[in-house]
Parts: structure tokens; sequence; C-alpha cells
């Protein structure tokens, strides 16, 4: 009986199909980088065409890396969250570029409605701020400026969707347009406690009911997909924004446990059970996952630029050849030399969400070179998570430990470094890929290949490595200071 589980995995530089078996073995895997468009500062955009065709034609072969269509018995699709996609649903295709969460265009309009007054009271709806990062502002901005999108939406053709929707709706042939409750939860559009997008936060954002999917769970029959595409209709069981799927798959199942996410941003999330989460400290209420309509919750810190600085060392300034070259440089010198980096390259979001913030490079001297703002670069990571575990704590959900993975948590000097600066012990584990994992776990549920999401972790989740704190609490405090003295700068 087919039980392998196909995922799509939508980042934000790349898309993967990845194939795991019932039992959380990775047995095949495609990539395809995704092109990204700067067309001004502050401006990220992506092609939904190309997300689309790249993301068929991954999944198309690593169907046949594991032998055909009939291995798969199930779909689970993970994403990039508050990425914005506008199409028109008589020919399926996209009107504009989307606008990527990074993008910070919208921060005027929402300098407005905070000027206006209305944070408070979205913020307690949502979870949510008043920040560009978020999905509603963005829908607005595409009706207001691309002809296109104004013009299916008076035709009554037009649809409005996150990533998962965009694939659900052409992996179905237009048949379900969806999106999970956790997606949902990220658009500055849906209550907390509401079924379904919410018609006041829409009409106080300006972005019409008729163009946006259905709210459904993030795990059960929640799609399926055309039988042309791959030679049989697939169900596709589990769906889940990025950063809740990565919490997922690192078994983050009770009340208290916490993730943190280094990819191209930092995302940390902690499990707040049933209880709606509120934050006195500028961090965010999102859903987790829901089932039969029962919603978990989190709190959750994001932190705009992680990965990406280091891509940028890479891309833009040449310092480094490949990411890896990181790990080295930064144990090639004893310190950073005095040399702090603030990756405000996209803004500064938790705690301190600054959309105007940009990035520092700060204590430069004639001594500087590649190797101490290669290592000031990783301890950054460090610094904007020690800011986040304060806020935390300060609202009452103090970390006991810290799971990590993304990409980033592969670089075992970094993993030293938060857990010696979070003065905490860390745990990676070994298959650190853990948001396609997490989505296959809820797919697995989904589909009925596993009875839980408990059952389906103690199968699916491997081994661990943990990192243990063992930093001089003095050059703690001093890097700390150096830190917050560039952060005032921005």
């Amino acid at each position: 009986m087919a039980d392998n589980i196909l995922v799509f995995d939508e980042g934000t530089t790349s898309t993967r199909a990845i194939v795991f078996a019932a039992d959380g073995r990775e047995l095949a895997v495609c990539q395809e980088e995704l092109t990204q468009y700067y067309p001004q500062p502050g401006w990220v955009e992506h092609d939904a065409g190309e997300i689309w065709a790249k993301s068929l034609a991954c999944a198309r072969r690593a169907i046949e890396q594991v032998g055909g269509v009939e291995t798969i018995a199930t779909i689970g699709l993970t994403n990039q969250r508050e990425t914005v996609v506008a199409w028109d649903t008589s020919t399926g295709e996209p009107l504009a570029r989307a606008i990527v969460w990074q993008d910070r265009r919208t921060a005027d309009v929402c300098a407005g409605l905070k000027a206006a007054g209305h944070e408070p009271e979205v913020t307690a709806r949502t979870g949510l701020l008043l920040d560009p990062y978020f999905s509603g502002t963005k829908m607005r901005w595409l009706l207001d400026h691309e002809d296109a999108v104004a013009q299916a939406h008076r035709a009554g053709c037009l649809a409005l969707g996150t990533v998962e929707s965009w694939l659900t709706w052409k992996l179905s042939h237009g048949a379900a347009f969806v999106s999970d409750a956790s997606n949902a939860s990220r658009t500055l559009l849906l209550a907390l406690d509401g079924a379904q997008f919410d018609p006041g936060l829409c009409d106080l954002l300006g972005v019409p009911q008729t163009a946006l999917p259905q709210v459904v769970d993030t795990h059960g029959a929640l799609a399926e997909t055309d039988r042309a595409l791959f030679g049989k209709a697939i169900p596709i069981c589990g769906m889940a924004g990025d950063q809740q799927a990565a919490t997922i798959g690192q078994g983050c199942l009770a009340p208290g446990e916490t993730k943190a996410t280094f990819g191209t941003g930092a995302f940390v999330l902690t499990n707040k059970g049933h209880d709606l989460p509120r934050s006195d400290n500028r961090l965010l209420g999102t859903v987790l996952m829901q089932h039969n309509g029962q919603r978990t919750y989190a709190i959750e810190g994001s932190v705009f630029v992680a990965g990406s600085l280091i891509k940028w060392l890479r891309d833009s300034l040449g310092i480094i050849g490949t990411a890896a070259e990181t790990e080295a440089l930064a144990r090639s010198i004893p310190d950073s030399g005095g040399v702090t980096v603030i990756p405000a390259l996209s803004g500064l979001g938790a705690p301190h969400w600054n959309a105007t913030a940009r990035g520092v490079i700060a204590g430069l001297s004639f001594a500087s070179g590649r190797a101490e703002i290669a290592r000031a670069a990783l301890e950054a990571m460090a610094h904007q998570t020690v800011d986040l575990a304060a806020a935390f704590a300060a609202d009452g959900a103090a970390w006991q430990a810290l799971k990590i993975d993304g990409g980033m948590s592969a670089n075992d000097w970094m993993a030293q470094d938060l857990a010696d600066m979070l003065d905490l012990a860390v745990e990676r584990p070994d298959y650190v890929e853990t948001t396609a994992l997490g989505a296959a776990m809820l797919a697995a549920v989904g589909a009925g290949i596993h009875p839980s999401l408990q059952e389906s972790a103690a199968a699916m989740r491997g081994g661990v490595r943990q990192f243990s704190p063992a930093l001089d609490a003095g050059v703690r405090g001093a890097r700390l200071a150096a830190w917050r003295k560039a952060l005032a700068a921005v």
C-alpha cells in the first residue's frame, strides 16, 4: 500500500519537492532556485508563474525518483508566509508579480493606520501588529497600483491568496480555493477566534472578501490534485505556513515547547495550547495548527534577516564564496575585533518593529577584515535571539530549552554561540529541514497514515544533538552592550 508523502516546500529563495517515507526517511528531493526581484529599495517580488512551474517540475522529478505516483499516498504543503499572489480565476494566470513577505512598500500605509489609532484593536483581534510584513496591506497595494488586479476585481475573477492558496488552486485545477488557518492568521484579516476572514478587518484594510479563499484546517482532507498532473488524483492532507510546520516538525506539540528556525529570516515559536495568545512585548499571536476546527496557538517572534545576511555577504559584498565559509572564518579569530552587525536590511522585526531601520556595521577599524565581518554577522543571529528571549520571558513564556533548525542551524559555531549567548541548552535535530518534515507529519495524520501528531513525531523525528552554554558571563555582557549601542544608532 502506498504510504509515501510528497511535500511541496515553498521557500523564499527556492522551491523543493521532498518525498518522505512514513518513518520520516527522506527518499527523494528536488530543488530549484527562485528568481528574486528588487525593483526598488525595500521592495521584494517573485514570479508566481515561476513558483508554480518549478514546483510542478520538482514534484514530478521527485515522484519519478521513488518509483512513480503509485508510491505516493498524500501531499503536504508548506510555504513562505505573508507573500501575496493575485491571479485571474478565469485564466489561472498571475496578474502581477507576487509581493514577498520581506517587502516594505506598505510601510506608509501601516503608519497611517497606526496614526489613526487602529493598531490596538487589530492586535487584540489578530495577534499581529500593523506592519508591512503581513499580507493584508500588500493585497490592498496590488488593488491600488496594478491595473490588471483592479480590472479582475471589477470583473469578478480576482483571487488574492498566499502561496499555499495559489499552489493548491493550481494543483486542483481551480477546484480548491483555500487557505489553511496557520497561513490565514498571518494576513491581518483573520481574527484569532474567527472561523473565516473577518468582514470588519477586510473593510479596514480595503480587501474584498469575495477575492479571498476559504479558511480550512491544517490537516485532514483539504483538497485533491487534478488527475492530469501526476497520472492520478492525490489527496492534499497537510498544509501549514513554514514556521508553524517547523514547530510541528520539531515536535513542539505541548504548551511551552519552543523552536527557532534560522533560514532566510529567524522565527521563534512557543506552543501556547488552546489559549488565545496575548503579548505585552510586541510579540505576535498566531495559529499553530487547526484540526476539526479546533485551534492550537503560538506566540511568535519574527526576525526578518538571518540567512539572507550571509547571502548578502556572498552575493553583494563578495567577501565569502559560500555560506559554509563563515564557520571557518568565525573560528579563525578569537572575537569579532569590536565589529557589530545590525542586520536590518529590510527593517527590524520583533521585538523592535522598526520598518524604516537600515543595516549597520559598527566598530570598523583598519584591523577589521572579512573574518571579523563574517563572525559579527553570525554573532548577530544570537544577539537578535537574546532580544527575543527577553520579550518571551516578559510575556510569561520563558524558554527552558531551545530547539533549532533551518539551513543556518547546520553551522556548529553558530549553534554553540546561541547556547553561549542565551545561557541555555540548544538542541538541533540530525535532520534540520524540519519545515518539510512538519508538513509531512501533518499530511500523514491527515491521510490516516499515523493516528496523531504525537505518534507521527515519534515515528518520523530522528536523533538530536545538544549544545550547552560555556561562555564567561563578562564576555556575554560586553557583547550585548556593544549590540545595544549599535542598535540605538539605526
